[in-house]
């Protein structure tokens, strides 16, 4: 099953992305938004319901939840990104937060900052919490993963360096763009491992590996992270990024306006996303 967030004349809705065609859930017995399908644990009713169907060229996919309670990060999580910093492989996870302001659509523009030229992407896997959990063994995480979808961690560098936590430079506007799809693991074989990865730009192949190379998979993630606090429908948890970041480059070849970032990962699609400069927008 393929979840999306499609609008259509005008129209936003909850969708079944069924090949070139979205199967119409609103008017279903469903809650309206996936984010409220997740809380209701509706998932079943939404793989079996039926609806009108609409063209996939006819409609524009939007992040699939736009709002999430909650957005969790692992940083350092491929042997060949740790190598590439030149910092020490980690023991455990390690965690940062992005605002959930800074979710955008899979084919939206994400934004060069007024504040910093050091844009740079990062492909990655992430899943979307489907029940309310605490304490998950790693062996059952996979029993509170609603699904899989893929992900571009867009960073500020040298805003993300100015702090430990990394949160300001994570969570510019525009800097999350994810989807096209909640993917359910029955699409991915029945697991999200060996899942190769790809992030280009301006059809340059920047950044290949396999989710296999995570340092910590999505059920250490789910374990470690439901040890200090509860996970909540809906929230999504990005695994990390490999080597190929732009910020580590000689010289560096941070993204300007005009690029097109892609991300795709196999079985999950692929996200596209062009840079604009940041508008202007200030409260007076």
């Amino acid at each position: 099953m393929k979840l999306v967030t499609f609008t259509h004349r005008g129209s936003t809705r909850l969708g079944r992305l069924e090949g070139e065609e979205i199967v119409d859930l609103s008017g279903a017995a469903l809650p309206a938004t996936l984010l409220a399908v997740l809380e209701a644990g509706a998932l079943e009713e939404a793989s079996r319901l039926d609806g009108p169907r609409v063209e996939l060229s006819a409609a524009r996919l939007e992040a699939p939840i736009a709002r999430p309670p909650k957005i969790l990060a692992v940083g350092l999580n491929y042997a060949d990104h740790v190598a590439e910093t030149g910092r020490e492989t980690p023991t455990l996870p390690i965690v940062f937060n992005k605002q959930s302001t800074s979710i955008t659509g899979p084919f939206d523009p994400i934004h060069l900052p007024k504040a910093s030229s050091q844009l740079d992407y990062e492909g990655e896997l992430a899943f979307v919490i489907g029940r309310r959990c605490r304490h998950v063994p790693k062996a059952r995480a996979h029993e509170v993963i609603a699904g899989y979808l893929v992900l571009n961690d867009v960073s500020v560098r040298d805003w993300q360096r100015r702090s430990p936590t990394m949160t300001m430079g994570k969570s510019f506007d525009t800097h999350c763009p994810l989807g096209p799809a909640l993917v359910s693991v029955d699409e991915i074989g029945g697991s999200p491992a060996g899942l190769a990865l790809r992030t280009l730009v301006n059809g340059e192949l920047r950044q290949h590996s396999n989710t296999k190379e995570l340092i910590f998979d999505g059920f250490e993630i789910v374990e470690h992270l439901s040890t200090a606090f509860t996970l909540e429908p809906g929230d999504v948890i990005s695994t990390g990024t490999c080597g190929g970041v732009a910020g580590a480059m000689q010289p560096p070849r941070w993204l300007v306006a005009g690029d097109v970032v892609r991300v795709e990962i196999d079985g999950l699609g692929a996200i596209e996303n062009t840079v604009v400069l940041e508008p202007d927008t200030q409260l007076l």
